[in-house]
């Protein structure tokens, strides 16, 4: 058994055949330039950025759905990076920016007006950020004439809070509150990258949905790709483990857990559940990748009364032709190679979703400067 010490060694001196390696968790893109992981390794060993950040996965047409709810009057709650994701032509933060109310003394820190049409004055919808789904519940039972809306992003790791907060709304029998979902699962997409042609070695497994869903859901794309996926922590020695895994085992069909004080080979059965009492798998549109099949979550029929209209957002998913996100999240180019990196798109001003949140890839290359 190698110490981490032998490890880092070997890693650093790996002069075998070129190795690339994508992560598909937003934390762990963060932790690699945190702790700097990219100069700890040969330069045979190359790592990517994948579509492991909620936010980044977000589509245009999600977002111009929350504006629209917004100018309908409804008050949305969501998580902060969301508010500046761009939609097909602005963010909700570009709606807040963009209205002066006569109001604006009586307004709550944080409310987005609506836009600037005449007909639409009335309505006062706003935007309030939030740290917890479970914080709409309050704010609905405090103002029980309005209408509130939760915009549900995320990855299995978050999908059973969702499914938490419909318990909690359900008991309550608390009827002003309706989700808009944009729930990702992780396999498909994983799949969809490698049946692309992408030229991947093996991936660092997300450590977090891993704890939800287990290691083993990861065993046949492994298999039918001939390829390492390692699961691992988020401490820099964790990211190194799993990383050697990955070169240890290039070319085999295996999955690898090298987070075992908290993933197992079937995950947290109760989550499962929860999700399943609530949710069901639909096709999903990623930002950038397009409609994936089965690779998303939507509230299931008997459940349809509390959604604010998720299903078919897709549709009307429109790209900015400059925005390069979609061949990041692919590993196709670095981050820097797109030619609006660190110009027109900046984390101040960000063009597309991969430099909004501080899990993304293009804001992690801006802020640590890296070009590896």
């Amino acid at each position: 058994m190698m110490n981490i010490e032998q490890i880092k060694r070997e890693l650093l001196n790996y002069d075998g055949p070129s190795m690339r390696i994508m992560e598909v968790c937003g934390s762990h893109t963060e932790a690699v330039a945190k702790f700097g992981i990219p100069s700890l390794l040969s330069d045979k060993i190359k790592l990517l950025s994948g579509p492991g950040c909620p936010v980044c996965v977000t589509t245009s047409a999600y977002i111009d759905r929350l504006i629209d709810l917004v100018n309908d009057g409804y008050i949305v709650a969501t998580f902060g990076d969301l508010i500046r994701v761009p939609g097909s032509s602005r963010s909700l933060a570009d709606v807040r920016q963009s209205v002066s109310r006569p109001d604006s003394d009586s307004m709550k820190s944080g409310d987005v007006g609506v836009d600037d049409r005449s007909d639409k004055r009335d309505i006062n919808g706003r935007v309030e950020m939030v740290y917890s789904p479970m914080d709409i519940i309050k704010m609905a039972e405090d103002e029980p004439d309005r209408e509130f809306v939760f915009a549900a992003v995320g990855f299995e790791t978050t999908t059973p809070v969702y499914a938490l907060l419909m318990d909690e709304i359900i008991e309550r029998n608390i009827r002003n509150i309706k989700l808009l979902t944009s729930v990702k699962t992780m396999p498909k997409v994983i799949d969809t990258i490698m049946s692309s042609g992408a030229s991947i070695d093996g991936f660092l497994a997300p450590g977090h949905v891993s704890v939800v869903t287990g290691w083993d859901i990861f065993t046949p794309i492994a298999e039918k790709f001939s390829i390492p996926l390692c699961v691992s922590g988020f401490r820099a020695e964790e990211l190194l483990v799993a990383i050697y895994g990955i070169v240890r085992h290039r070319g085999q069909g295996v999955v690898k857990n090298y987070y075992p004080s908290v993933v197992t080979s079937e995950g947290n059965v109760s989550a499962k559940r929860a999700v399943e009492k609530y949710f069901r798998p639909a096709d999903a549109a990623w930002r950038g990748l397009g409609v994936i099949p089965d690779s998303g979550m939507l509230l299931r029929d008997e459940y349809m009364d509390y959604d604010a209209g998720s299903a078919g957002l897709d549709k009307d998913e429109k790209k900015n032709p400059a925005c390069h996100c979609d061949q990041v999240l692919m590993g196709n180019i670095r981050p820097y190679e797109c030619p609006l990196f660190g110009k027109r798109c900046n984390p101040m001003d960000p063009q597309g979703a991969c430099m909004v949140s501080t899990e993304g890839s293009c804001y992690s290359y801006f802020v640590n400067k890296r070009r590896d």
